[in-house]
């Protein structure tokens, strides 16, 4: 079998993947072409915070879901032990419905599009748990309002008690890619339609 080795390039910085035989070569190879330092096992990259233990690798993003609170003020906030309240099928009591003719949509003065932004950043790496709420209250970016909102503080609430949760890959695991998906059938009470929802592992842990 050919051993290869996956070089990840951002800017200046290089992750260097591979067994370790071939990782030692190949910088071997790139320091004779450039001058570079070698900091070691990756523990920081792009926001994600990489551990490296003794049965696994543990990836997360506390420091970057800290930082995240304290922008947005809601650092020393009550925690919350899930990421959104229940749904009501019920149009009028359900709290993510579109505006209504009677409410404002919010001014510029609160961050609606930037703490979407922020968040989906967070779902996209580590927190897949934050994923649904994250893309179900995008959805009215155009025209968010005060109800959106406090969608959004009830996720940053839920941060507040979880912010060290990230994703363990294992060690030594046979590893398989499994894929779940599921949909509820007409779930969504403004469009009657089903909305579908899936998570893929592998070795165990998710990965999209």
């Amino acid at each position: 079998m050919t051993s290869f080795t996956i070089i990840a390039v951002y800017v200046d910085d290089l992750n260097i993947i591979g067994n370790p035989k071939e990782i030692e070569h190949t910088a071997k190879l790139l320091k004779n072409e450039f001058e570079m330092k070698d900091l070691g096992m990756t523990k920081f990259c792009l926001g994600l915070q990489i551990k490296h233990l003794r049965d696994g690798v543990f990836v997360h993003q506390s420091n970057y879901t800290e930082k995240l609170l304290k922008r947005f003020n809601m650092d020393k906030a009550h925690p919350l032990s899930s990421p959104m309240v229940g749904r009501s099928l019920n149009r009028e009591l359900d709290p993510f419905r579109p505006k209504e003719n009677d409410e404002d949509i919010l001014g510029p003065e609160i961050p609606y599009l930037s703490a979407i932004g922020a968040l989906m950043y967070l779902a996209s790496n580590t927190r897949p748990d934050i994923a649904f709420s994250v893309n179900l209250l995008a959805r009215y970016s155009f025209e968010p309002t005060r109800r959106h909102w406090n969608g959004i503080k009830y996720i940053f609430r839920y941060l507040c008690g979880t912010r060290d949760m990230g994703l363990y890959y294992q060690k030594n695991l046979k590893s398989k890619l499994v894929g779940y998906t599921d949909a509820g059938y007409q779930s969504d009470p403004h469009k009657a339609r089903s909305q579908t929802g899936y998570v893929f592992t592998y070795g165990e842990t998710t990965i999209s």
